[in-house]
């Protein structure tokens, strides 16, 4: 069974930092971090591959930073100068296969 597991998040300030740490029990070569903000749909805030190029949501270009460590099957998620409208509960994303794993979310609040 292939499991995600997310942990890191928690209450900032406007302007603080946070990160974010995904285990998985298998390697996928594609990895991401989505986010639902209250109210609204999941959306893709990074992806990163196991060749480690990435993309990103234009709103969190330049704040956000997704890498990985393919020894440990880990990805991690450095979000700086966050803002109110980046609260959301943030998942992780695996792809195994033609199948989509989530793990269970964290939830992320920034205080204006």
């Amino acid at each position: 069974q292939v499991q995600l597991v997310e942990s890191g998040g928690g209450l900032v300030q406007a302007g603080g930092s946070l990160r974010l740490t995904c285990a998985a029990s298998r390697t996928m070569f594609i990895m991401g971090w989505y986010r639902q903000p209250p109210g609204k749909q999941r959306e893709l805030v990074a992806r990163i591959h196991y060749d480690t190029s990435t993309n990103y949501a234009d709103s969190v270009k330049g704040r956000f930073t997704i890498s990985r460590d393919n020894t440990k099957n880990m990805i991690y998620l450095q979000m700086n100068s966050l803002k109110p409208e980046d609260t959301a509960v943030y998942y992780c994303n695996g792809r195994w296969g033609q199948d989509d794993i989530w793990g269970q979310g964290t939830q992320v609040t920034v205080s204006s």
